[in-house]
């Protein structure tokens, strides 16, 4: 029962993190031209890659729960940043709406590689 607590307490304060980073440095995420996208891309599985292998030392919890707690962090987050990319031009007013289908896959490449990142520490410990 603390694990689905520490787990889910963890993934609402990332979305929350995602939402006010988006908010405030939106503009610097979507610049013109294929490198930035390629970098932003690059930085969100890296990011999603260690926050899933170290998902059990952020939480405290033995090495085979890591999965399970990644994937109870990751649900609200994945929700939450959902509802935020249909409402995009609500969220994110100065933002040109047609990025919502650029975050939406940014947010699904940097929970994919957490979870991923969790099965590689599940399977390697």
């Amino acid at each position: 029962m603390r694990l689905a607590f520490r787990s889910l307490g963890l993934g609402f304060g990332i979305a929350i993190a995602i939402f006010a980073l988006f908010h405030f440095a939106g503009p610097w995420f979507f610049l013109e031209g294929r490198r930035p996208f390629q970098l932003n891309f690059a930085a969100g599985a890296a990011l999603g890659l260690v926050l899933g292998v170290a998902i059990d030392r952020i939480l405290r919890i033995p090495d085979g729960k890591a999965v399970t707690a990644m994937a109870l962090a990751a649900v609200p987050g994945m929700l939450l940043m959902a509802a935020v990319g249909s409402h995009f031009a609500v969220f994110f007013p100065s933002l040109n709406p047609s990025l919502d289908k650029v975050f939406g896959s940014l947010m699904l490449w940097f929970y994919g590689f957490a979870l991923i990142g969790s099965l590689w520490r599940a399977r390697c410990a």
